[in-house]
Parts: C-alpha cells; structure tokens; sequence
C-alpha cells in the first residue's frame, strides 16, 4: 500500500507539473509574443478629474446680462496612457510642431524659460508651484542647485529625447514629461493643456491622434456689452496671495478668480463650486467607466445696480465732448487753445435716494471682449486705457467744492458763537484777497478784466451766498474760508463724503482733505509742510491739498441733493441663484451719515447752485435749458427745459502738471412737479480747462434717464389697464 502511494503522488506531482508548464507558455504567449514586449500589466488607469462649475452671470438692474458664458472645449490629458505609450515623446513633439504651425501659445509649469540660454523662471510662479517643482527635484533625486541648462539636459536624458532634435523643443516635451510626472507625486488635477479651443485648432489638433489627449467641455467668459469694461473686470489665474486665500475656499490652484471689477469684488457669489468626476480607460484611452463623485454646483448671477443703457450714453458722449475739447476745427476764432491738452475723464452718475450707481465710465476706455488681443496697443497709450479714473484717481475739486465751505461756515460758530455766515448775508468782491502780506489770491473776474462780481439785482453791499455760487466768486470764499478753521472744513467734507470712503464693493482711493497733517504727510516736516492760513483760504475754493475722487464728487452731489443724508454708494442690487429661482441676497440702502443742516443753508446752496445754470452771468447758463442755451450759445436747446429742474456747479482747478486746468462738472435734478432729487451726476476732466464744457455730458445722461423713465411709466399704466 505504501507503494502504491507513493506511486500515485508521483503521477499526481507530475500531472501538476505538466499543467504549470502549459499556463506559463500561455502566460508567455500573452504577455511577450502577443504585447510584442510591452510587459506592463496595467490594463486600466483611473483618474480623478475636476469639473469647472460655471460662474454666475453678472447683470444691470434690469436684468440684461452684461458678462455670461459660453459653451467650450479645452484639451486635457489622461496623463497615464500618454505615457504609458511607446511613442509618447514623438506624439508629443507632432503635437509642439502642429501648435507652432498653428500659432498656439499653451503653458506648463516646468520653471525653465522655453528658449536658450535656458534660465529658471521660477518667480513666474506662486509658492505652491515652486514647492511642486522643489517636490519633484526630490523626488527624482536631482540637485536642488543644479543649473537650468544642466537639469534640462538631465532631464532629456531620463526622458530618452533624441538628440537630433533641438533644444527648443527637447524643452517642449519635457514641459509635457513635467507636467504628467508632477501628477504622480502630488494630488493635482488633470493637466489641461488647451482652454477654449477654436473649431479649426480642434480639428487639426485631433488629427494628430495625441494618446491620452481628450476634449472636455467647458464654459468661458462671455461679454454681452462693450462698455463698462472699468467696473466689470476680468478674470485671471491666481497670484501667491490670493491662492493663499482661496485655497481655503477649496479652491483649484488653477481656478480662474476675479482680478478686477465686479467679477473681483463679488467673487464669492459668482464662483461655483468644482465638482470631480472618476475615470477609467484603458490603454488605449477608451473609457470604461465614468460618473460623478462629486456634481459641480453652478455660481450664483449677481444684479447690479448698473443701467447699461444709461451707461452707454455716458460713455459716448464722454467720448464725443473729449474729442471735441482736443480737436482745434471744433473751437471758435480768437480761442486762447485751452483743453487742447485734455487727457482722462470720468463720470459716474448716482441715485441720491438709495446711492446705487447707475454708471460709472473712465475715458479713455477699452474692450474687454478683445482686451488680450488689444493688450499691446493699451498698453503703449499714453493716455492709459486702463487706469480707473472714476474712484481710482484723485483729483482737486476746483470750485465745485465751494458748496461745502458755504455749508461748513453757515453750520459752526466762531470763538464769539455767532455763525460764521448768516443767511443772506452780503460779501463785497474787491477782486484781490490782500489780508495776508505776500499772499494775494485774485478772483478770475479780477484776472481776466479787472472786475469784480456784483449783486444780480444792482443792490449795494456786495454779494449773498446764491450770487457768489452762480458766479463761483472766489473772493467770497476766501472771506469763508479766513473766517474758518481746518477743524470745521474737515468735519463737514466727511459729513457730505469727501476724503472718506463711499462704501462701493470694489478697491477705491479715498482722497485726502486740506489739513495740517495732510500737508505734512505730502511735503514733509520742514517749512514747506507748514500749514498757514493762506492754506485755509485756498482750501476753501477747492484748491490746497483737496484731493477727491470723480465718484467721491458724485457721493457728494447726491448728499447735497438729499440735503445731508449721505447713501452708502454701492454697485450691488441682489443676488440670486444661477437659475434665477432664488433669492440669495437683497441689497438695502444704508444710510452712511446724517448730516443736520438749517433750512436757510439748504435754500442758500440749493438756490445758487440752480443759479448756476437759470441766472446770467452763471457758469453753465448755456446749458440744460439756460438763458444762453436759448440764445443759442449751447448745443441746442435742452428737450427737458421746463420738465426737469436741474442745479449744478462748475468746477477749475490747477494742478502741478504743466498744461490746461483741470475741470469739474458736478449736478443733481429732479422733475418740476417734485421735490425729491431723482439723479445726480459728477464729471471730471484732466485738462479740460472748463468745468462747464464737460457738461453736455450730463445733459445726454439725464435726457435718458428721464426718457426710460418715462417710458416705464407707460408700460406700468398700461399693465394696468389690460
């Protein structure tokens, strides 16, 4: 028996043997003859893709869209079966000549300039990427000093590049080698290699059969208007600063963010969130598998409070009346050639009511639609297209100021606790302010002909408040701002929003106000930083250190307007989800300061500011229906005479640049039969020499205004009555 046994084990071992050999010849014929050596066993990768979440649209307050989105694809690759290719590096060189061919320009991360002498480029990028790159020096073992020409030729090598190929685009390739390695040591999403790709380049871009390279939708950015381009924004990929922030968001490093404007300053609203989707192919790059482990969740659409159509009028006619101001054919015999240099502008113009801004336009503009392609001519202007005029410059206010030292002076007490101006109190204009030796500031009556500003109605003693705004008498204001202090003036600029924030949701500057401590701070401690009291007297025209913005002007024309109830400005309306179902957030007016003023000082800059345009002799009589825009002397008779009452300032101011004045145009109106202000506008010019020429700009924005207004009168009368 025990034979027989062990007789029987042999036959069993045998027989075992046998069968082995036959499952390793057939394990041969599979993994050798049949994959012709290619011994990788892997036969399926998988992959964790993230899926961009579209960016709510931004839209004016009647819900037009002004910035969306449309359908696009990008190229992105399944790194694995790229390089799990025998022919990788050659599919990737085919695919660097057909983008050379095409004149496509696409970025990796390989920090080393892609031309020679090679050179690293590592402060191209944010920290997060420099540790990505310090990661894979690691990794691979390499010398965190190495130079860039040296790492580059070390890294051909690992990557087995022919030598016949150039430098250049050895580089290239490694780019590519960089990027898919990178994805193996670190938690980086799928490489895309191309964002919205034009028909044509798809086309010839697939062609090339590029293994492992796939066409993903996308959305991108889509602009419905031209104008506006200072206050939407644009966006941009992410800096080290605003990863550092984001990142904790759960922010992609490359997530697009908002880098100017309002796809900036309402980024969290806008910006979805990304969701992920799993992957798997196989060798060949055919998906097997595909689902979502994480839906993406669209951004919410945020409503201005921009009219684009009011917006659009603005910025025409901003255009038109700057053109005009520099072209000679445009200006009259005898013209002294002033504003011939004239070079930025702004305009914003506000609901006093509620401080919504329903336009907001700096001059010279330019398209965001075509911005990329326009980059270089931008940039060599110079008058720069791209600096925000509107509350990203400050400027002296000239005389549109003079309402605030009319205002400052009738509201405090001097040292005896008497007003410092009563109502209706006479100032005699004697031309030349002499109280000070050395110090001897002139009217500009006074400078042009040697005359002085008299009382409308002939009666003696000089001129009231009313007069000295209709004329912008710098004398009577000398005498207010003498009789001052800096203390009041600085009180009542904040009260009325100048040198202050506005409160708008994006970056602005907040100006600065003619103090002691302002002066220093510009001229230093030494004698030119000493304030005087010709400081004080030429403050109160709008001239020493007074520095404010276009919409600080604009802020501070509604707060006149709202006879001191200052509005927070703002540019938000409401929020709401990306189908426009929900409301997510609804934007009150707040009231920023309650200034409390006498009745008589409401009547005194109320009255001469309307003056201004009603009374001759005013500075903006040719306009909005004034005596000299009947005469014939404006641009054609305002169509709103006798429906809409308009008051308004002018402003000049000198400036330290060589050159014409500055100008100021500031105005607020509202309907005959009413007494709540309805809009105010604020313009400024760079050397436009006069105020009052910037103010055929306000006519063409309040004429629109009250014409949609109007017209949504009708709709609502006949929603009625059907």
């Amino acid at each position: 028996m025990e034979r027989v046994s062990r007789v029987r084990a042999r036959v069993f071992l045998g027989l075992f043997a046998f069968v082995l050999v036959l499952f390793s010849m057939r394990l041969f014929k599979l993994q050798i003859i049949d994959t012709k050596g290619d011994t990788d066993n892997t036969q399926v990768y998988s992959t964790i893709t993230t899926v961009r979440a579209s960016r709510g649209d931004i839209l004016d307050r009647n819900g037009n869209v002004l910035v969306g989105n449309r359908a696009s694809y990008n190229l992105v690759f399944n790194h694995y079966v790229t390089k799990s290719n025998p022919n990788c590096n050659q599919a990737l060189y085919d695919l660097v000549q057909k983008c050379k061919e095409l004149g496509i320009t696409y970025t990796d991360h390989f920090p080393v300039s892609a031309t020679r002498p090679f050179t690293y480029t590592l402060t191209e990028f944010n920290t997060s990427w420099q540790n990505n790159f310090q990661l894979f020096m690691v990794d691979r073992g390499l010398d965190s000093d190495i130079t860039a020409p040296l790492l580059v030729e070390k890294m051909r090598k690992r990557y087995e590049i022919p030598d016949t190929w150039s430098d250049e685009d050895a580089r290239a390739v490694i780019g590519f080698r960089y990027e898919f390695d990178l994805r193996g040591i670190t938690n980086l999403p799928t490489y895309t290699f191309l964002e919205d790709v034009t028909d044509q380049q798809l086309s010839a871009i697939l062609e090339l059969n590029t293994p492992g390279l796939n066409v993903e939708a996308s959305t991108v950015r889509e602009y419905h208007t031209k104008y506006a381009a200072h206050i939407l924004g644009y966006l941009g990929g992410m800096n080290d600063e605003q990863w550092q922030e984001y990142k904790k968001q759960g922010y992609s490093m490359d997530a697009k963010v908002g880098q100017t404007g309002f796809e900036l300053a309402f980024e969290e609203y806008l910006h979805g969130i990304d969701g992920t989707r799993y992957d798997e192919v196989n060798k060949d790059g055919a998906t097997t598998k595909s689902y979502y482990t994480k839906d993406p969740i669209a951004g919410n659409s945020v409503e201005t409070t921009i009219d684009i159509k009011i917006q659009e009028v603005a910025e025409k006619a901003l255009d038109q009346v700057m053109h005009n101001i520099v072209d000679p054919e445009q200006r009259e015999a005898g013209d002294d050639g002033a504003g011939l240099d004239a070079q930025g502008a702004a305009v914003v113009v506000m609901e006093p009511q509620t401080g919504k801004i329903l336009a907001c336009a700096s001059y010279p503009t330019f398209n965001l639609a075509t911005m990329y392609e326009d980059w270089d001519d931008i940039m060599k202007d110079d008058l720069k297209p791209f600096f925000n005029r509107a509350f990203g410059a400050e400027y002296p206010p000239g005389s549109s100021f003079k309402m605030c030292t009319l205002i400052s002076a009738m509201e405090h007490r001097n040292s005896k606790g008497e007003y410092i101006y009563n109502y209706g109190e006479k100032i005699e204009d004697k031309g030349v302010f002499t109280k000070y030796e050395g110090f001897a500031p002139t009217c500009l009556a006074w400078t042009s002909g040697h005359f002085v500003h008299t009382a409308y109605d002939g009666s003696p003693g000089g001129i009231d408040a009313t007069d000295a705004l209709c004329y912008s008498c710098n004398y009577f204001f000398y005498v207010l701002g003498d009789l001052n202090t800096w203390e009041n003036m600085e009180e009542t600029c904040k009260a009325l929003g100048l040198g202050v924030p506005t409160g708008i949701e994006l970056v602005e500057k907040t100006g600065r106000i003619n103090t002691p401590d302002v002066k220093r701070q510009v001229y230093g401690s030494g004698v030119n930083g000493n304030f005087s009291a010709g400081d004080r007297v030429l403050g109160a025209i709008g001239q020493g250190e007074n520095r404010f913005t276009p919409l600080q002007l604009a802020v501070y024309a509604s707060t006149l307007a709202n006879k001191g109830t200052r509005m927070k400005a703002t540019f938000l309306s409401r929020v709401v989800s990306s189908d426009y179902r929900t409301l997510i957030k609804e934007n009150q007016p707040e009231i920023a300061n309650q200034l409390e003023m006498a009745p008589t000082t409401i009547e005194s800059y109320w009255n001469g500011m309307r003056k201004v345009i009603t009374q001759m002799g005013g500075t903006a009589t040719a306009y909005f229906g004034g005596p000299k825009d009947l005469y014939g002397e404006g641009d054609g008779v305002w169509p709103l005479k006798g429906e809409v009452l308009v008051y308004a300032k002018t402003g000049t101011a000198e400036h330290a640049s060589l050159g014409s004045d500055h100008g100021a145009f500031i105005c607020f109106a509202h309907r005959k039969d009413e007494t709540q202000p309805d809009i105010a506008v604020a313009l400024y010019g760079e050397k436009v020499a006069h105020g009052s020429w910037l103010a055929p700009v306000a006519e063409q924005v309040l004429l629109s205004y009250y014409e949609m207004d109007a017209a949504s009168e009708v709709t609502a009368f006949e929603n009625q009555a059907g």
